[in-house]
């Protein structure tokens, strides 16, 4: 009779008949994959593992090659007062460097053209002659830099944010610019440009009647001046420019960059490239170091990772090693990340090797938090913006808790090393499980060990987070959201149906586990694994005459096998014949159920 545990195995080191043939196994040889150079490059997946930073692997060599798979992309804030000639500079950078121009009045006038809510709100406040609040602007800013371009490219910030409130709001949602850019122009220069400024009401073209004047007589008639160009406004406005920046400069002093504007478009611009270059090139020396001390990690036991057959041997040793538990986070890593690719946006991972086990005396919650953040880091390495989500307190009053194997997990998650790029604060943020734990830059999400208490349902707050999820991805590690009996003894019956169905609609991406002899914990008699999309695979534990072990795979299914399926693999029955429970594996069935 068996017992199970859950646990999981790496894609690329086994390989059965029905997964795909770029992927293969060789018995005499350590990890092995065919897997052409292409691949690597369209599924950053494969490569993207501990830390936060592009990879990608060579596989004609035994050892790991990192180098960097793209540029960082670029996030600057620039400001300057008016006529410092900001708006030429914006242009210029948007121009050689990609990024996305993100100004104030452009999202205003988008938002107001489009109809849209935020849009809505801002055009009451403009029609009735009133500023457009902190809080709508800032709004529409977030909203605007989650966007997928902006990400993607990186952004260009166009004089925002002009207060304090406004800059402390960016702050507090973990967004933070590379550089601050500030024009520098000497206040009479500044006035003369204002004051010397002409527009063409035909053309909408700006003259100045000194430093650019008018091609025709023609044109110079029809010219006037702009009626915010006054000497006295300009004053006014100069001063309202000067007690925003004092204002933001302290958010900013570490990141704060003055630039003589008083010279050639050209010349300035120069000196701005080489400002950026400059960051974009800090940048991918902090990756590049991040890179070589994973190649490090990798390659400083290929020996004892060569041994391995498919799934890892000697299980039952506690603690587990450094490489077993990376073998695991990998495996993980690799599954979870296909499914997401896939657009899969309900999945659920369940690991339970002994470390993570919490039926087992050996239960570690480090092992648990160790693969929580491999999986936060990666996909913050491409962009994402991750919650990691640990459940509260239920309950009210006296009977108010959490269950124990989730004490202190939030702890542990703020004080743990998320590496030194900046990745925990701006792209990875630690949150608690409902929907008002779903900000709107938030693009993916990770909840660590959901589950029923005594007498308490986790579901309905699960349910709330998800709904306001809405399209994207939700992944669940390690749920037991079954019901549990009430403090009186007596089940909840009242919608467990529904909740039972919700558990479910969490599609499996990963699952390993280990079978023992019914009520043991040892010898472990074989294993259980699935990694999206690829089959269950059973396999058999087998002692060597060396003295040594090795899993050897018995058969595959195509969905969760039963007890009586996997009783007949054991027993070498094929599956046309008479199923018959018999001896220690007739209990099986009722485990895996």
């Amino acid at each position: 009779m068996l017992n199970s545990a859950a646990f999981t195995c790496q894609n690329n080191r086994i390989s059965v008949p029905h997964i795909s043939s770029t992927y293969t196994f060789h018995p005499s040889s350590s990890l092995s994959s065919s897997l052409p150079l292409s691949q690597y490059h369209q599924n950053p997946s494969l490569v993207s593992v501990y830390k936060h930073t592009h990879l990608t692997i060579s596989p004609r060599n035994k050892g790991l090659k990192v180098r960097c798979s793209q540029n960082e992309p670029l996030k600057v804030m620039i400001s300057g007062a008016p006529a410092s000639g900001k708006g030429t500079q914006c242009e210029l950078i948007v121009q050689k460097y990609g990024l996305v121009h993100i100004s104030t009045g452009d999202l205003l006038r988008s938002e107001v053209a489009a109809g849209s809510e935020i849009g809505n709100q801002a055009k009451e406040y403009m029609n009735s002659g009133r500023l457009v609040p902190d809080e709508v602007v800032t709004a529409m800013v977030i909203g605007r830099l989650s966007q997928e371009d902006a990400k993607e490219k990186g952004w260009l910030l166009d004089g925002f944010p002009r207060s304090f409130a406004q800059a402390q709001s960016l702050e507090k949602m973990k967004i933070r610019p590379d550089v601050f850019i500030v024009l520098d122009v000497p206040d009479e220069i500044l006035i003369d440009r204002c004051v010397g400024r002409r527009l063409d009401p035909e053309t909408g073209k700006i003259y100045h009647i000194k430093n650019f004047p008018p091609e025709t007589e023609e044109v110079k008639a029809r010219l006037i001046t702009r009626p915010d160009d006054t000497e006295e406004k300009v004053k006014s406005r100069l001063q309202i420019y000067k007690q925003n920046v004092e204002a933001i400069v302290s958010t900013y002093s570490d990141l704060l960059k003055k630039i003589d504007g008083n010279r050639p478009k050209d010349v300035i611009f120069g000196e701005i490239s080489s400002l950026l270059l400059e960051v974009q090139k800090e940048k991918e020396t902090r990756k590049s170091e991040d890179a070589s001390k994973l190649a490090s990690q990798f390659n400083k036991s290929p020996a004892t990772k060569e041994n391995w057959r498919g799934i890892p041997t000697n299980l039952n040793n506690i603690p587990h090693s450094r490489e077993i538990r990376e073998y695991f986070y990998d495996d993980v890593l690799q599954a979870t990340q296909r499914a997401i690719n896939d657009g899969k946006i309900r999945v659920k991972v369940e690991i339970n090797i002994p470390e993570l086990n919490p039926e087992q005396d050996v239960y570690r919650i480090g092992t648990l938090m160790e693969l929580v953040r491999v999986l936060a880091l990666s996909f913050a390495d491409d962009g994402k913006r991750v919650k990691v989500s640990v459940q509260g307190s239920m309950g009210e009053g006296a009977l108010a808790g959490m269950p124990l194997q989730l004490a202190g997990t939030r702890q542990i998650l703020e004080y743990m090393d998320w590496g030194s790029d900046g990745a925990m604060g701006n792209f990875i943020n630690i949150g608690a499980i409902g929907a008002k734990e779903v900000d709107e830059v938030d693009d993916i999400f990770i909840l660590v060990a959901p589950q029923n208490a005594m007498g308490n349902c986790i579901i309905d707050d699960l349910r709330a987070m998800t709904d306001a999820a809405g399209s994207r991805p939700v992944i669940v590690i390690n749920p037991r959201l079954k019901d549990l009996p009430a403090s009186s003894g007596i089940m909840q019956t009242m919608g467990r149906e529904k909740r039972l169905e919700y558990a479910a609609s969490f599609e499996m991406c990963y699952q390993f586990r280990l079978l023992y002899y019914s009520g043991t914990q040892y010898p472990i008699m074989g294993a259980l694994r699935m990694a999206y999309p690829y089959r269950y695979e059973l396999f058999k534990r087998i002692n060597e005459p060396s003295g040594k072990e090795k899993y050897v795979i018995l058969s595959t299914f195509p969905s969760r096998p039963t007890g009586d399926e996997i009783n007949d693999a054991f027993e070498g029955r094929t599956r046309d014949q008479v199923k018959k429970a018999s001896g220690f594996w007739g209990f099986l069935n009722t485990i895996l159920s």
